[in-house]
């Protein structure tokens, strides 16, 4: 105040105004507290999810091919290729147990960010520990499909090192009035296409998991797709609105257009249910903190239990980083897909 005049404050941060948003940001059609109103909600969100991911590409055939085999300990490494657009291929290592012989449990297996499906794959390591989860699960007697998402290991072009690739990726997307996050969920749901019609893969028994960008997409794809009859979403689920106020959390490939207020991680969680679902968080996890995912989880329960599924909902909360920990993710798979008979369990 000067002179009795009271000064106009002015703000030149745009993540300052960002901020000011996101804390009046409220949710227009949030989870009901009355779950007899469950239903009718489940059918607004899905046409909300399906409103915010915008148009799908044109389906293709597959084409798929196997370019190398490699024989490792106690399973072949097969690197193969498909098509999910006209102008768009994934690159994928398939997993496969030396004494897989009939059609049995498989999963797609999704990297964070990094350097991609050689991380998950057990040829590269990041700084955060245990991420050749998709060596874990072959060697547990899994089929895996490992693909590259869009921007990552063979699926990166260059970059000057002041570009971030997954920005720009949304930048030239946006132009065309595409998503990322979306043309990703479609490649995946190729994944799934691959795998149900191999001949050592029973198509009722399909999983996923994925640390980070990959727990990304394993939440909305199980969300979306009910081919994925069991999901673990690692470093990842709790809140759009907490996880958005940690400065450079958030990146081109995990968003959408105007998401915040129309949809949470809940509600994916509630479109999932009754399949089962586990989510793991660390404790020393800043990106999504254990104690936002505790609380959702928490909220979610009530409509797992609405749905006669209590037993199907589980959070592993484990002393740790932003890292993939498996303790009870892998007889949490075990139970509901396999690799052995899970029928009784599901």
């Amino acid at each position: 105040m000067a002179g009795g005049v009271i000064e106009k404050r002015r703000n030149f941060s745009p993540w300052y105004q960002w901020m000011v948003r996101l804390m009046t940001t409220v949710q227009e059609d949030p989870l009901p507290d009355d779950l007899a109103e469950f239903e009718a909600w489940r059918q607004r969100c899905r046409a909300r999810l399906q409103e915010l991911l915008g148009p799908v590409p044109e389906r293709v055939p597959l084409d798929a091919e196997t370019e190398e085999t490699t024989q490792l300990d106690g399973y072949r490494r097969e690197r193969i290729v498909y098509d999910t657009e006209d102008t768009m291929s994934v690159p994928a290592f398939l997993l496969v147990p030396d004494d897989r012989r009939e059609p049995g449990p498989a999963l797609l297996a999704l990297h964070g960010h990094g350097p991609g499906k050689s991380v998950v794959c057990g040829l590269e390591t990041t700084d955060a520990p245990n991420g050749d989860y998709a060596v874990q699960l072959v060697e547990r007697g899994y089929v895996v499909l490992a693909p590259d998402l869009r921007c990552f290991g063979e699926r990166a072009d260059w970059m000057p090192d002041d570009h971030y690739a997954c920005d720009t990726n949304l930048v030239h997307a946006v132009m065309g009035g595409l998503s990322p996050l979306t043309q990703n969920l479609w490649d995946l749901a190729r994944g799934l296409d691959v795998l149900e019609t191999h001949p050592l893969v029973d198509a009722r028994r399909i999983g996923m998991v994925g640390l980070s960008y990959g727990g990304t997409v394993t939440l909305f794809l199980a969300a979306l797709d009910e081919r994925v009859a069991a999901s673990v979403v690692s470093g990842y689920f709790s809140s759009w609105a907490e996880s958005h106020k940690m400065p450079w959390n958030m990146c081109g490939s995990q968003v959408l257009p105007g998401m915040l207020g129309q949809l949470e991680h809940v509600d994916l969680g509630a479109l999932i249910s009754p399949r089962p679902l586990l989510v793991e968080s660390g404790t020393r996890d800043d990106l999504f903190p254990a104690t936002v995912a505790a609380a959702e989880v928490d909220k979610l329960r009530a409509v797992y239990g609405a749905d006669g599924a209590n037993d199907r909902l589980e959070h592993d909360v484990f002393e740790g980083i932003h890292e993939w920990h498996g303790v009870e993710a892998y007889p949490f798979l075990e139970r509901w897909i396999g690799p052995g008979d899970a029928v009784g369990s599901r």
